[in-house]
């Protein structure tokens, strides 16, 4: 596709016709041009002697003079208008967010209180499923996964390789990280992947627990993420209703206690400017990473780039032809 990056250049192309029926004929210094009575002898010399350039003379070689100065007038001006060659538009990748998420896979996270239709799930599915839809809404992201238990590890560093990611969320299982929970340990990880990185950082932290082993206390971890410019939203996971199988075959809810630090993740998410969500259910599961994806849209969106090449070149060859030829015509003429 060709394009002109100052198509306003274009308006120059009046100048000559402005100066040309716009302002007043030029006049001597004593007047009118001298009237010369042997003019025509003049003529009958130039067609012996072949004439300017080597033309058929007369008014044809001055009208072919005229052409080629126009000709050239326009070369320059479309240089100057800058025309150039757009390739097909790409999206532009040069900004994305940098998305961590943290994921509690303690044992507890085996409890079945979670259901998909009527059929019931543990939590731990029900977090692979709500995780993995929302990495597809992430495509111009980064976006990185550590596991955490007693030990917090990074199972993928910042990639924009949201399949690989999908398979280790997929294929990870409940207690490989071991069976307590350190929240602190699994976000001072986070945060010091996230430290070097110059693009919005957002950290998403799911836990259906409190912090009971690790380093770093719950207390640690707010101290942390204060002091970092990194969003941090927290998501509290387990129903107050525990279900058990009854002797009839039947499914029967108890109420206890969730046993999660409400208020702990509360506060690291106020700290940091996030947001902290409960989910008792997979479908208000599903409908928190559709919050977080509202509040944090993708940076780039229906953003792109395109090649481009510029050919402003192309006329000015055709502008120093055309002085070549009035060159030419000149030397012979002298």
């Amino acid at each position: 596709m060709i394009n002109f990056a100052f198509p306003y250049a274009f308006l120059l192309l009046l100048c000559p016709l402005i100066i040309r029926y716009g302002l007043p004929p030029l006049k001597g210094m004593h007047g009118d041009a001298l009237k010369i009575p042997f003019l025509a002898d003049l003529q009958k010399i130039a067609l012996k002697s072949g004439g300017v350039w080597g033309y058929n003379l007369g008014k044809s070689s001055s009208n072919i003079k005229l052409f080629i100065l126009y000709a050239l007038y326009i070369c320059l001006v479309f240089a100057a208008a800058r025309p150039q060659w757009l390739g097909e538009p790409l999206p532009l990748r040069a900004q994305s967010r940098d998305i961590m998420m943290i994921m509690d896979i303690s044992n507890s996270m085996l409890e079945p209180d979670f259901a998909i239709g009527r059929q019931r799930i543990n939590r731990l599915i029900a977090a692979k499923k709500t995780a993995s839809d929302f990495l597809d809404k992430r495509a111009n992201d980064r976006v990185g996964l550590i596991l955490f238990g007693t030990r917090a590890y990074l199972q993928a560093p910042l990639t924009y390789d949201k399949a690989s990611v999908k398979d280790i969320l997929w294929n990870m299982d409940a207690g490989m990280a071991g069976n307590s929970t350190s929240i602190g340990d699994a976000l001072g990880l986070a945060l010091k992947n996230l430290k070097s990185e110059n693009n919005d950082k957002v950290i998403i932290l799911l836990t259906d627990g409190e912090n009971n082993d690790g380093s770093l206390s719950m207390q640690d971890a707010i101290s942390l993420a204060e002091d970092e410019n990194v969003k941090i939203y927290t998501i509290g996971v387990g129903s107050e209703t525990a279900f058990i199988d009854s002797i009839f075959g039947m499914q029967i809810g108890i109420a206890r206690s969730s046993g999660l630090d409400e208020q702990g993740l509360k506060d690291l998410a106020e700290i940091s400017k996030g947001r902290y969500f409960r989910a008792k259910d997979t479908q208000s599961l599903q409908k928190i990473y559709n919050e977080i994806d509202k509040l944090e849209p993708s940076l780039n969106q229906e953003q792109f780039v395109r090649e481009t090449k510029e050919l402003f070149y192309l006329p000015l060859l055709g502008a120093l032809f055309f002085l070549f030829i009035l060159l030419i015509g000149e030397r012979k003429n002298d």
